[in-house]
């Protein structure tokens, strides 16, 4: 089990985790064969040094040099285990280390490659045992030339050395790994972020295109609707309706259009973008609907409109287009008022208006989505949004929207 493998790992819970390495490869590396190559030469180096330290001492027979030769070999080649069972040859090399001097070198490499390799406690409980044979080979084998207590410390400073240094190696790796997984975490954190995001731009572009095209299409329906009800009307009169519906036909065609090409290139812009609807573009739209047969009155008390947010102004436009898109949908005929008020500091508020249907029309169907969507966008923008039906009968919408000073 890797970090890697299982990232809601704690960097506590790194201490007892294996890390990469700590299993045997079915193949060695290049890098691996170096390292092996290097430690059994080293363990080789040190066995051959009590070797000759051996060979050196006049009471030590030929037969017994032999055997300490023997043993410290193959102890070397032992160490081409240490990857596969780096405890077990740990502990058979503490043991035969207490009778041999020559296996010095191959227990060394093999606590540091135990402390490498495997979590604290294993390398600590084995090294605990290291150090208390310590004392027993300088006993049962005794240096001439070096004293008892000597063989002793210099015995454990070197056992403590290599469990240090290869506890230090491990604690680096889990660093490495630790914050090559964060980097990782944090790469596949910016990739939702990026979703979430695109995902929120599509959002504001679905709710865009109903606002948009709601309101285009309701004109086509109304004007489309009073020709099939009123064949016999005036030439001049069929003629503007006609006219209204060819024209909003091709305005929605192509904010349908625009709609499509940013779904295709996020981001991009092209030259031939239309500008987007401000405050200051709230008498087209009024005339439009006016153009439409609908009663209207605008009642605008804002001394600066084109001082307005854009985000603000766009807003308010989009806000007062879907009511109006909603007046003619369900009270046909009647008279909406549209009311704008505020100014930088105070807001801004608008405010829209219809008296309920006196007379019966065909109700155009509807989803109800368009509130919900003015509400998340009056929320969006930093204001509020509240809907209802006045007691006359009618409907009321007033959105407040922030316009700072």
């Amino acid at each position: 089990m890797t970090r890697t493998e299982h990232p809601w790992l704690l960097p506590s819970a790194m201490a007892d985790a294996e890390l990469p390495g700590d299993r045997p490869r079915a193949r060695r590396t290049v890098r691996d064969w170096v390292i092996d190559i290097t430690a059994f030469l080293c363990a080789a180096f040190i066995g051959m040094l009590a070797v000759a330290a051996v060979d050196a001492d006049d009471t030590t027979s030929d037969v017994v040099v032999f055997i300490d030769s023997v043993a410290g070999a193959a102890a070397c080649c032992a160490l081409w285990l240490r990857r596969r069972w780096p405890v077990g040859l740990a502990v058979a090399l503490t043991a035969v280390a207490i009778v041999e001097p020559v296996a010095v070198g191959a227990l060394l490499v093999a606590l540091f490659s135990l402390a490498v390799h495997r979590p604290f406690k294993p390398a600590a409980i084995v090294g605990a045992a290291a150090l208390i044979t310590v004392p027993l080979q300088p006993w049962l084998r005794p240096d001439p030339e070096t004293g008892f207590l000597a063989s002793v410390v210099f015995g454990a400073l070197l056992i403590l050395l290599v469990l240090s240094w290869g506890m230090g190696v491990r604690s680096r790796r889990q660093l490495v790994l630790t914050l090559r997984e964060r980097a990782r975490r944090a790469e596949a954190e910016a990739e939702l972020r990026a979703e979430q995001a695109q995902r929120l731009a599509r959002e504001a572009i679905a709710r865009e295109m109903h606002d948009v095209l709601a309101h285009r299409l309701t004109l086509l329906s109304v004007h489309a609707g009073a020709l099939e009800f009123r064949p016999d009307a005036p030439t001049a009169e069929i003629a503007r309706a006609a006219g209204v519906i060819r024209d909003s036909a091709h305005e929605a065609l192509q904010d349908l259009r625009e709609i499509i090409g940013v779904l295709r290139g996020p981001g991009d812009t092209g030259d031939g973008e239309r500008p987007q609807p401000t405050l200051t573009t709230l008498d087209a739209l009024i005339d439009e609907s006016r153009q439409a047969g609908m009663k209207v009155t605008l009642d605008r008390r804002v001394a600066v409109p084109q001082d307005a947010p854009a985000a603000t102004g766009r807003t308010v436009y989009r806000i007062a287009q879907e009511c109006l898109t909603n007046a003619r949908k369900h009270a046909p005929g009647t008279e909406v008022t549209v009311t704008v008020t505020g100014g930088p500091g105070d807001g801004l508020t608008i405010a829209v208006a219809n008296r309920a249907p006196t007379e019966p029309f065909e109700r155009v169907p509807g989803s109800g989505q368009g509130l919900i969507g003015l509400t998340e966008r009056a929320t969006l923008a930093g204001g509020c949004l509240e809907h209802g039906p006045t007691p006359d009968g009618g409907f009321m919408v007033r959105a407040r929207l922030p316009w700072p000073a």
